[in-house]
């Protein structure tokens, strides 16, 4: 089993889809990664050798920002927005959608499984 940047890659799948279980990285920086290093489409993670994942490792942590740093980096800039009281810190910290989404009906991801008002009654006809 390869472990690249923390984390453990699964070995019967091949290379190209085996580097975007790495966060940050999905099938066009895979197939990138793949092509600087001539390694071949087709090639498994259990026929790569020590070389290849040490090449891969090394590429990746010199040129991309992935797994922790990118995470902090995220959470950083989250946080940022929310000290700043700008609109869209003011829906992180409510937990509403940012980025313009209705939420009269729908917006259940962020806001929560819906919650009944007690004595409120249905409208009749």
């Amino acid at each position: 089993m390869a472990r690249i940047a923390g984390v453990n890659i699964p070995t019967n799948k091949r290379v190209v889809i085996g580097l975007t279980y790495i966060f940050g990285i999905g099938s066009a920086k895979a197939e990138q990664i793949c092509q600087q290093l001539s390694i071949p489409a087709e090639r498994r993670v259990n026929e790569l050798s020590d070389d290849d994942v040490l090449k891969i490792r090394e590429l990746i942590d010199r040129e991309f920002r992935v797994e922790g740093d990118l995470r902090r980096e995220l959470a950083m800039n989250i946080k940022r927005l929310m000290d700043l009281g700008c609109y869209r810190g003011l829906r992180h910290r409510r937990g509403l959608p940012v980025r313009g989404q209705r939420t009269h009906t729908n917006a259940r991801t962020r806001k929560g499984k819906a919650v009944a008002i007690a004595g409120k009654k249905k409208v009749t006809r």
